[in-house]
């Protein structure tokens, strides 16, 4: 097996700091405070090596009274932002909570950190009075007048208007949209979520009293009593509030700091270099079911090393953790080395893809395979959607067909170890970046894949194909709750029909050695275009807490080539696990694995 170096360069450094009690500035507990704190970190602006020290508290911010200015953000809904927290282009500042507790109030983005170097954020914690999912648990259910009965978590008000239910929150109301149903007991989505989850347009509802709520043709099947229906919101509107944003900065450290909730995602990370996670939570407080609205952290575009140590990410209503560049389509050659591209996702609006100096790849969209590598000579932003770019060479001929661009300077090393994800609705891990990765000693247990290692230019266009990726010693418990069709380990690209699979392999160089997979069904890995894979020395055994069966074959195998599958142990499942394979495959090695049956 290949050893792994990787650039674990990121140390914090200890340096004199001036220590600010904010108390000082008429910073206190219990009373809006944002007014205060934006003038204290204004006033500070030019000075370096700065804590700003809160005496342990709960401590109020509103949005009255913020600064705010347009920002776009990542993988969120772009709009005029209020900032409690806006740390832009500071040196070596440090928010030190001494365990304080943050607690926000309507679309209020609490912590900005933009252009800044050396940022510590340590011991606190982030929540709102009210958070931004809606939640309900059912009290009584009648399958046969498909209907059932909730009774309202006491910190959402609501109305109901022409037999359509409306959430109060701090200065708007959200109808139905994006739901998940959770289990009460496991504080994770329920067993085959999917027919329990509300249609807001079929749905009637019927004000019962006391916090009581009838639904009738609600859902295709009438969720069983304890089911916790979580409100996301619609899309477009539920993505406004990420908890902390970090952008164009460079050696973040965040130590044990807590997000209870979030109007988005609960850490988003663009265009920075070296961050450190040791000790960051995102849960559930008492009395709620789910944290925040998407994923627990999100990195796009990033460099240096992203570093995740003794984190506990859950109950989060989208994935753990994805790191990945962007694919952005050309939509013409403009002549002298020039292309006029569009940024492909809208919610990737605005996000800086290139500067000079940075190596950039022209990729088929066809194959999504790179065809070219050049650098970039200069770059114009157009507006949020569109840019030209100037490169310092191209082909003499350029490829047919329609191209993109990926930039591969800004791709991470990955370190992830000691950290817990599970109970929350998606993915534990999403990654898809060039640099060098090592999960290890983590425990996953997720509604969707383990670990999926993807790649599209076809809905999120999020690049690119992987080349260092080893995950061993992790424990992987009931992956796939969701349909019981997915895997501790998914690796494909995502492709739109029209799209192929090119002449070279997608990812390479991924190892999946001596991890416990405690399942319900038996699946281990699927693969399709990969140059080497290494899956060796797991042990699978049946875990029954969920319906155990099994949809899938345990090991599918397509369009691979130098892979070994070896020693690994299924333990006690009663049918056939089998090992697919399907179109052309090269170089395989499957044997010595105990329990796998002959196809």
């Amino acid at each position: 097996m290949k050893t792994i170096v990787m650039s674990f360069c990121f140390v914090q450094l200890s340096i004199a700091q001036e220590v600010i009690n904010v108390a000082e500035y008429g910073v206190v507990p219990g009373k809006d405070v944002t007014l205060e704190i934006n003038q204290l970190i204004a006033s500070q602006k030019g000075n370096k090596d700065i804590t700003l020290s809160f005496p342990k508290g709960d401590y109020l911010f509103y949005p009255e009274n913020a600064i705010e200015s347009y920002r776009a953000v990542t993988n969120h809904d772009n709009s005029l932002k209020k900032m409690a927290f806006p740390l832009f282009d500071f040196e070596g500042i440090t928010i030190e909570g001494n365990n304080s507790t943050f607690i926000f109030h309507g679309r209020l983005c609490p912590i900005i950190i933009d252009g800044s170097k050396n940022t510590t954020l340590k011991n606190f914690s982030i929540d709102w009075e009210i958070p931004f999912q809606s939640e309900f648990e059912v009290i009584e259910n009648d399958e046969a007048n498909n209907s059932f009965v909730v009774k309202m978590n006491s910190n959402h008000a609501y109305e109901i208007v022409d037999e359509k239910i409306y959430f109060q929150h701090y200065d708007w109301l959200d109808p139905i949209g994006q739901n998940t149903p959770f289990d009460s007991k496991t504080k994770a989505p329920i067993w085959n979520s999917k027919p329990y989850s509300i249609n807001p347009i079929r749905a009637k509802a019927k004000d019962l009293g006391d916090g009581k709520i009838r639904f009738k043709n609600a859902t295709r099947k009438t969720p069983p009593v304890g089911t916790v229906m979580v409100n996301n919101g619609p899309q477009g509107t539920n993505r406004l509030v990420q908890a902390i944003h970090l952008e164009n900065a460079t050696d973040t450290y965040i130590e044990n700091v807590t997000v209870l909730a979030a109007g988005g995602m609960a850490l988003i990370a663009e265009r920075c270099e070296n961050i450190h996670l040791n000790g960051f939570k995102v849960t559930s407080k008492e009395g709620r079911t789910t944290s925040s609205r998407a994923d627990a952290t999100h990195f796009l575009g990033c460099k240096g090393l992203i570093k995740l140590e003794n984190c506990i990410l859950e109950h989060m209503l989208d994935d753990g953790i994805n790191v990945h560049g962007a694919y952005v389509k050309v939509d013409k050659y403009v002549g002298e080395n020039k292309f006029l591209c569009e940024i492909s996702h809208h919610q990737q609006w605005g996000l800086t893809f290139a500067e000079a100096g940075d190596n950039i790849m022209i990729t088929s969209r066809e194959t999504i395979l790179p065809v070219f590598e050049t650098s970039v000579k200069d770059v114009e932003v157009l507006n949020e959607k569109k840019f030209l770019i100037t490169l310092t060479e191209v082909p003499e001929k350029l490829p047919e067909g329609l191209l993109s661009l990926e930039n591969i300077t800004w791709n991470p090393d990955l370190l992830m170890q000691n950290n817990t994800i599970r109970e929350n609705r998606a993915r534990s891990v999403l990654v898809t970046t060039k640099g060098s990765v090592l999960i290890e000693n983590n425990y996953f247990s997720s509604q969707m894949h383990g670990i999926l290692i993807e790649g599209d230019n076809n809905k999120w266009y999020e690049s690119g194909g992987v080349r260092d990726i080893t995950i061993r010693n992790n424990v992987f418990e009931n992956i796939g709750y969701g349909s019981n069709t997915h895997y501790p380990l998914y690796v494909a690209p995502l492709l739109r029909p029209e799209q192929r699979l090119g002449d070279e392999k997608y990812h390479r160089n991924i190892n999946f050695v001596n991890n416990t997979i405690k399942s319900f069904n038996g699946h281990l890995l699927h693969a399709l275009s990969v140059h080497g894979l290494l899956v060796k020395d797991n042990t699978i055994e049946l875990n029954k807490k969920y319906p155990a069966g099994q949809q899938s074959d345990a090991i599918q195998l397509e369009y691979v080539e130098n892979v070994k599958i070896e020693k690994n142990k299924f333990k006690g499942f009663s049918w056939p696990i089998i090992v697919a394979q399907k179109g052309e495959n090269t170089n395989l090695s499957i044997k010595r694995n105990k329990g796998v049956s002959k196809k």
